[in-house]
């Protein structure tokens, strides 16, 4: 016979992380986050790729501030209906905009609109 005492050790399991669907819920992420996040991104500023700057500046063409609320607002109403690339019509200028970059990808004036072909484009917006 022995002398030896045998104490059973409890098992420890580690906790299981708490999941909705296929998505972790990590702790201290309060309700909002995502809203928040969603809401700083749509109110994103405008801006202007390197080859729209340089289209509007040989045709001297010039945006405003009212003309870029027009545009940010015409971007918005892309975006609620899921455009990704749309061709935003305003006055005499047409452009064509990245919704999901929030990005003018080219513009052109009244003179050359006429027998242009615009391509890459799923949507329209008519301001």
């Amino acid at each position: 016979m022995t002398n030896k005492i045998f104490f059973p050790q409890p098992v420890i399991q580690p906790p299981a992380p708490s999941k909705k669907g296929n998505i972790t819920q990590t702790p201290g992420t309060g309700k909002g986050s995502f809203e928040q996040v969603l809401q700083k991104k749509l109110q994103e500023e405008i801006k202007f790729s390197r080859h729209a700057q340089q289209r509007l500046q040989s045709r001297n063409i010039e945006l405003g501030e009212a003309e870029i609320a027009r545009l940010e607002n015409a971007v918005g109403k892309a975006r609620e209906k899921g455009a990704r690339d749309s061709l935003i019509l305003m006055d005499n200028l047409a452009l064509v905009v990245s919704i999901k970059n929030n990005t003018v990808i080219t513009a052109v004036d009244e003179q050359s609109l006429k027998e242009n072909v615009f391509t890459n484009i799923d949507s329209a917006v008519i301001v």
